[in-house]
């Protein structure tokens, strides 16, 4: 892995010369380009900015966690409020939301560097993402953002590894996408049905390992559970526990999806 990590750092160097900015959520991708970029600081300053963009398709968890990583290597993050909801092609989740989100959030954090003399950001995106459903990918080429790991071709397994090198706390932390991702596309989108798919899915984490990959789909007021299906057994064992907190969330009927965990589940009718 060390010569991976000399390999980011390689490609990162110019891009420090004259300032950067980096897009942090507090997720394993973009802690390792904090990692990295905070080691080379420490050892030649440049003017650097970590950046957040806030909206309501986050939960206030991750807020928590950018915070208090961002804080153990000495940096404070910036949090920029963004109205996501007021697109129309977001609060309808329409199959290119992600492109006018991105779009939305990336200027935003853009202007916010530009005004203090940064013109250069970057953001997590991995060589995996590049195979993927990712029609924020074309927002961010157009606003010119560099997303050193795709261009690498690194790969989410290379990233825990190096993380794990590296001794990020967060290398085996599971992928937390935007909450929108919870609903199928079409759904219209409210703050009140985002938070309950915050607070069910952040309840059921309690229940299992702190690395296991787990979505809270909603389908109105039926709540799917994806998670390996290692895990099923587990989950089954707390089932009175889990219909208790989520009929208080408002969930009428809770089940679990027997396929068990998939990224992206609501994606395979665009692959149709």
């Amino acid at each position: 892995m060390n010569g991976k990590i000399q390999q980011l750092r390689d490609f990162l160097r110019p891009l420090t010369e004259k300032g950067t900015a980096l897009a942090f959520s507090g997720g394993v991708d973009s802690s390792l380009l904090l990692a990295v970029l905070a080691e080379m600081h420490q050892k030649s300053p440049f003017p650097f900015l970590l950046l957040n963009a806030v909206s309501t398709l986050q939960s206030s968890s991750d807020r928590e966690s950018v915070q208090k990583i961002s804080a153990g290597y000495g940096f404070e993050t910036e949090f920029l409020s963004c109205d996501v909801l007021a697109l129309p092609q977001v609060r309808h989740n329409d199959p290119l939301r992600c492109y006018h989100c991105k779009k939305l959030l990336f200027e935003t954090m853009l202007s916010y560097a530009r005004a203090r003399g940064i013109h250069t950001i970057l953001e997590g995106s991995h060589g995996d993402d590049l195979k993927a459903y990712r029609p924020g990918r074309k927002a961010l080429e157009e606003l010119g953002v560099i997303s050193p790991l795709a261009r690498l071709g690194i790969t989410k397994k290379e990233i825990r590894d190096m993380a794990a090198a590296l001794k990020i706390n967060t290398a085996r932390k599971p992928s937390s996408p935007c909450l929108a991702t919870r609903f199928d596309y079409g759904t219209e989108l409210t703050e009140e049905i985002l938070s309950r798919a915050a607070a069910g899915e952040e309840f059921l984490h309690t229940l299992l390992p702190e690395t296991a990959d787990l979505r809270l789909r909603v389908h109105g007021t039926l709540g799917r559970i994806e998670v390996a299906q290692e895990y099923f057994g587990l989950l089954l064992e707390q089932r009175e526990l889990i219909i208790k907190n989520l009929t208080l969330l408002g969930f009428e009927k809770i089940t679990m999806d027997l396929a068990g965990f998939a990224s992206g589940s609501f994606d395979g009718k665009l692959k149709e």
